[in-house]
């Protein structure tokens, strides 16, 4: 039997006859049921329709990318270190052209997602490459096909090794998590965000909501906090969840000055 994978939002389940009569991921208020109602694939029909292109962004770190765009549209980000590949966030589809690439890269030590929207597929990457997934624990309601690969780490933050550390940030979702990288141990550092931080069409410009597509806001205090918990951590390069979304060269002070932006038009009247 095949697994279905919801069209609007890129969740997997476990397999069956056919699909759940329902998506909780959209039904949930921080993503949404389409106009037309809720539509299901199958990882093989998903394979027929579409392809996964690639894209170097900077030394050792390439966007995967569905084409034509599917679901969220959201990209994978892989980031090639000494001590292993590591997948952050997740997509939907996986081919063999994809598998073949990764494999010649020298495949997975691990995938690390920053919040349920992004699940999607993990576990058949995790097969692939015979890799856990590190998920927050605070999420794992949130897991639609449970699987062994699958671990939940608790508490703040989690070192991966080879430079790449995992920060809970909570916010958009509990166990919202963002990933920092240290290329090569030292240097200027990356943050990837996902939809933990949003980066905005302008350039030096994040944004914080507990709901994107519903344009539901997060609190001044949460946003106070979130900005707060990454000023002990070198941020230069910014990589958000979609193609295009990066902040280039001091990437702390973007985070600071829009938490404060957003922070002074939620505290004025109107």
């Amino acid at each position: 039997m095949p697994i279905h994978i919801c069209q609007a939002c890129g969740t997997s389940y476990a397999d069956a006859a056919s699909p759940p009569d329902r998506c909780p991921i959209c039904m949930d208020e921080r993503q949404y049921v389409p106009r037309d109602g809720q539509s299901w694939t199958t990882a093989a029909e998903l394979r027929r329709r579409h392809a996964n292109t690639w894209r170097l962004i900077e030394p050792g770190l390439l966007e995967i990318h569905t084409e034509p765009e599917f679901a969220i549209g959201q990209r994978a980000l892989l980031i090639r270190t000494p001590g292993g590949n590591y997948l952050w966030d997740c997509i939907s589809l996986i081919d063999a052209a994809t598998v073949e690439i990764v494999k010649a890269l020298g495949g997975l030590a691990g995938i690390a997602i920053s919040h349920p929207h992004y699940y999607t597929c993990c576990q058949d990457w995790a097969a692939a490459f015979g890799c856990p997934v590190h998920l927050h624990a605070a999420d794992r309601e949130w897991v639609m096909r449970p699987d062994p690969a699958i671990r939940h780490w608790d508490g703040e933050t989690l070192d991966l090794g080879a430079g790449l550390t995992l920060i809970r940030l909570g916010g958009h979702f509990p166990g919202s998590a963002v990933l920092h990288w240290m290329p090569d141990g030292g240097g200027d550092g990356v943050l990837l965000t996902g939809d933990t931080l949003q980066l905005s069409p302008h350039p030096r410009r994040v944004s914080f909501l507990w709901s994107y597509p519903n344009r539901i806001p997060l609190s001044a205090r949460s946003v106070r906090r979130i900005a707060d918990d990454l000023k002990p951590w070198r941020i230069d390069r910014i990589y958000g969840f979609g193609t295009g979304c990066e902040i280039v060269g001091d990437g702390n002070a973007a985070i600071e000055h829009s938490a404060q932006r957003y922070i002074a038009l939620l505290s004025e009247e109107h």
